[in-house]
This record gives C-alpha cells, structure tokens and sequence, in this order.
C-alpha cells in the first residue's frame, strides 16, 4: 500500500476510530492520541494485514491502544471498584456492538445500492431507514400493494448479493 492509498485509509475511517477510542476513554484529547497511535501503528503493520477489509482491524487496534491506555499507571490512580469494572464491560461491549451494527447496515447498504431501480428506493427506505410499507407508499406515491411486492422482491435479491458478499470475504 502506497502513501496515498494510507491517507484515503486515514481519511475513511478516522471518525470511526476516534469514536472508538472517545467511547473506551471518555476524554477527547485522549481519544484524539489513541486515533493517532492506532493509524500509526496500523502504518508500520499495513505489510503484514492479510486480507481486503481494514475497518475490522483498525477497530481491534483502536481498542487494544485503548486498553493499554486504561492499564497503564499513567492513568490508574487508585484501583477501580467492581462496579466500575462492571461498568467497563458493559460499556466496552456496547461499543463492539455499534460496530457490528454500523458494519452490518454498511454491508446492507452497498448491498441496496447494487439493486436496480425500482427495488434500490423501497429497499433502502425499508431495510436502512426502516420505515414502514405504508410510510413508503405514501412518499413514493405508490399503491401499497405494488411498494410490497417490490418490498419482497428486493428482500429476496438483497439476500442472494448479501450471500455472495459474505461467502468473498
């Protein structure tokens, strides 16, 4: 990977992985360190990462910096109660949680972009912004039967690009 591909890299991903690293420390200037360790420890790995999908590895780094940040002595000042420690499991798979999310509705939308009208518009107003067959009628000034069946038809041809998705991965 060239210099200018890790700039794209940097941009494409930077607000996700300060939200990461904002999300385990609580402390923006912090979170803006972590951002910057994270990128440059995935510049001196970028040789040995196997694979195509860098937002999954680039969120594992974020938070291992993040947990080294939180066990180092610089930061721990007196020991953590149980319920604090509690708090911090939670908390920490709240974020893994809003990864995944935010991978699946990401997958879920280059996956809507790849339909052909007129299933793209019900697909994305159904399966992304979750709204209802009705709500979708009415803004599309479609009869509620047609938007259905469309409805169907791009669940079924979502689910075929989405398998084949997951199976190159």
């Amino acid at each position: 990977m060239n210099d200018q591909e890790f700039t794209n890299l940097v941009r494409q991903y930077s607000k996700l992985i300060f939200t990461v690293c904002q999300r385990f420390v609580k402390d923006y200037q912090e979170a803006e360190n972590l951002t910057q360790n994270t990128f440059l420890t995935a510049y001196r790995a970028i040789d040995s990462f196997v694979g195509n999908n860098y937002k999954p590895w680039l969120v594992r780094i974020a938070a291992n910096k993040c947990k080294d940040y939180l066990k180092s002595a610089y930061f721990r000042t007196t020991e953590p109660t149980e319920q604090e420690t509690l708090e911090q499991v939670r908390d920490d798979r709240a974020i893994y949680e809003d990864v995944e999310a935010a991978e699946r509705i990401s997958l879920v939308r280059r996956a809507c972009d790849q339909l052909p009208d007129p299933y793209r518009e019900v697909a994305v107003l159904r399966f992304i912004e979750d709204r209802s067959f009705d709500e979708i009628a009415r803004r599309l000034d479609r009869p509620l039967k047609t938007v259905q069946t469309q409805g169907y038809r791009a669940r079924d041809k979502l689910r075929k690009l989405l398998k084949e998705e997951i199976g190159s991965v």
